[in-house]
């Protein structure tokens, strides 16, 4: 049994033209950047997956943003926004939520867990375990939460932040492949550099930024955001481009896990809103080559003591990723159907 969709009725949500769009684009990227420093890349990258539909992992040692990431991006959307800390003791309906009997009525009622929001931040999400983590599964893929045997709908947008630390391993459970494919990008923040530390420790002195942060867009807002993100045209050629890398990872001898047919249309969701950003209304191979490791590198496997064609042995998945796509032939870019 299914309960009906909060959220509008298909086809409700009208594109931006493309003045209003660069308008709330620049604007979430300059709050954003104000609030983590000298971090641009990062930024676009979270920005991307929201206006393309993903969620985003974050994978960093500690105290270099990540959860700051995630909260700005939050705090520029005026929406439902719920923090879920991961801990070993936590259980699915922790975050699901619970049917309660109701004494007096005499019938079950449902309690919405935290996961009914627009954005969801997961911190430090290897730290629960497998079962727990599972409870994302269909709330990342179908937009859903069933609890006994009840369906319930999440409202539209949605979008689940999740953070990991990949360096302290003692209490944590690694992501199983099902769980890490869900998410459309992983990234990685980084140490600062000496000048935007510095400016850090200047910003902070008197509080953090974030309490400074005000909405941006409203979730209409953001609505017709994404509505304008996939109006964008993909040609046959460069679809053809994006499917040859996901599928060249499928044959080569470093990978003992390749990309899933979710990491293509993941690809291009993501190559959509790139453009968008960007300012125009088609997207070319340049969109392809610069989201192809954000978006497949999580998903893949390495072969014990992988070697790339030459001999040269492989130090990260990212290291296949980028010389599948210096090895795929670029397809000449198409302008947008008349």
């Amino acid at each position: 049994m299914t309960s009906p969709a909060p959220d509008a009725l298909p086809g409700t949500d009208q594109p931006l033209d493309a003045e209003g769009f660069a308008e709330y684009g620049d604007a979430i990227r300059r709050a954003m950047n104000g609030v983590l420093d000298g971090k641009p890349e990062a930024v676009d990258t979270a920005l991307t997956v929201l206006l393309a539909e993903g969620h985003l992992l974050i994978e960093d040692v500690p105290g270099v943003g990540k959860t700051v990431l995630a909260r700005a991006l939050a705090r520029c959307i005026a929406g439902s926004v719920s923090r879920i800390q991961f801990t070993p003791d936590l259980l699915p309906a922790d975050i699901t939520g619970v049917s309660v009997f109701r004494q007096q009525q005499g019938v079950f009622e449902f309690t919405p867990g935290p996961v009914f929001a627009h954005i969801v931040i997961g911190d430090e999400i290897n730290r629960a375990s497998p079962k727990t983590q599972s409870a994302l599964l269909e709330c990342m893929e179908e937009g859903q939460v069933t609890v006994d045997g009840r369906t319930h709908r999440l409202e539209a947008p949605f979008l689940v932040v999740a953070t990991q630390n990949p360096v302290e391993m003692e209490g944590t459970y690694p992501l199983p492949e099902a769980q890490r494919d869900r998410f459309m990008a992983r990234i990685s923040i980084g140490y600062p550099d000496a000048e935007s530390e510095q400016r850090m420790l200047r910003d902070r002195e008197h509080g953090s930024p974030l309490d400074r942060l005000d909405p941006i867009v409203d979730v209409a807002g953001l609505r017709r955001m994404i509505a304008t993100e996939r109006e964008v045209y993909v040609s046959p050629a460069v679809e053809a481009y994006a499917v040859a890398i996901v599928q060249s990872t499928r044959d080569d001898t470093a990978l003992r896990l390749g990309a899933s047919p979710r990491s293509t249309l993941q690809l291009v969701r993501a190559a959509r809103a790139r453009a968008a950003l960007d300012g125009r209304d088609f997207v070319v191979p340049d969109d392809i080559d610069a989201l192809a490791t954000t978006v497949l590198a999580h998903r893949m496997i390495l072969v014990p003591r992988a070697q790339h064609p030459d001999g040269r042995p492989v130090r990260s998945v990212e290291e296949v990723v980028e010389r599948i796509v210096a090895a795929t032939p670029v397809p000449v870019p198409q302008a947008p159907r008349a």
